[in-house]
């Protein structure tokens, strides 16, 4: 039985997570029209209107949207949350991801690492288990994975994006093209038959197709709210992913038209499915 201090520790996580999602659908309904009053979004969330208003402001303040008398409209920034603010986002749901990608990868494996929150719950289930060589351009990963003795830790070089602690474009490509892994975990913004996998950002999908054209096997990781979706930059077609490891325990029209593709699908029950 957990004791008072842990309940409470769960309590708060629990309610950060509900906030942190609740914001990332007022950004993309936001983005979606260009813009929401108070009223329509408390009651298409739910919640009290002081509640919404709350959260705009925050938004506002993290320069995610502009506030204005009575609502928000959208910047030129889009809907993609920094790393620090995905982390909550599905995190249980993410943990059981983590832990099915985990059991495809043998002891000393070699094991490439994009940068997102289910991939570095990958690299902490790794890093325990041991011994294993990780490949990442994911600074947040790589210093994690330091402390590790049993972790063989290669780190890309490349231009850093803040919104995702990612290293990318030619340095990091270039030094992907020298190394071969016996896996990848692919973490993306978007998967689907139509569009592939996808991500917000071109050099980002760019340094993402540098880790497929060098691995033994392409795995994507993504939760349920990214199944069906397509975002800006194409990282590859669904041709080139032999497995996906999603979330979901939902019928999903888009997880049978991936399966019809020849895509390997697991899903996992995390119990965790709040409406996207």
């Amino acid at each position: 039985m957990p004791g008072a201090g842990e309940a409470a520790e769960d309590a708060d996580h629990n309610r950060r997570e509900l906030k942190t999602e609740r914001q990332l659908r007022i950004l993309e309904y936001v983005s979606k029209h260009g813009g929401a009053d108070v009223t329509a979004l408390a009651t298409w969330l739910k919640v009290s209107g002081a509640t919404v208003r709350r959260d705009l402001q925050y938004l506002d303040d993290q320069r995610l949207l502009q506030r204005t008398h009575g609502g928000a409209v959208s910047t030129d920034v889009g809907v993609e949350l920094p790393l620090r603010r995905r982390a909550d986002r599905f995190h249980t749901e993410k943990r059981a991801i983590a832990a099915a990608a985990v059991e495809l990868v043998a002891h000393g494996a070699v094991v490439g690492l994009t940068g997102g929150t289910t991939t570095t719950e990958i690299a902490r289930l790794l890093a325990q288990r041991g011994p294993v060589t990780i490949v990442t351009n994911a600074v947040n990963i790589a210093a994690e994975m330091v402390p590790h003795p049993d972790v063989s830790l290669v780190v890309t070089g490349g231009q850093a994006r803040s919104r995702t602690s990612e290293l990318v474009g030619p340095g990091a490509e270039k030094m992907l093209a020298e190394y071969h892994t016996d896996i990848t975990f692919l973490g993306v913004d978007g998967i689907s038959v139509d569009h592939g996998c996808t991500t917000h950002d071109a050099l980002e999908a760019a340094t993402n197709r540098a880790f497929l054209a060098g691995t033994a096997e392409t795995v994507v990781v993504a939760d349920h709210s990214k199944i069906g979706r397509a975002t800006f930059a194409r990282i590859c077609p669904i041709a080139a992913v032999r497995r996906l490891i999603t979330g979901t325990c939902l019928e999903h029209d888009e997880l049978t038209r991936i399966r019809d593709r020849g895509v390997i699908v697991t899903t996992t029950d995390s119990g965790e499915h709040p409406d996207a």
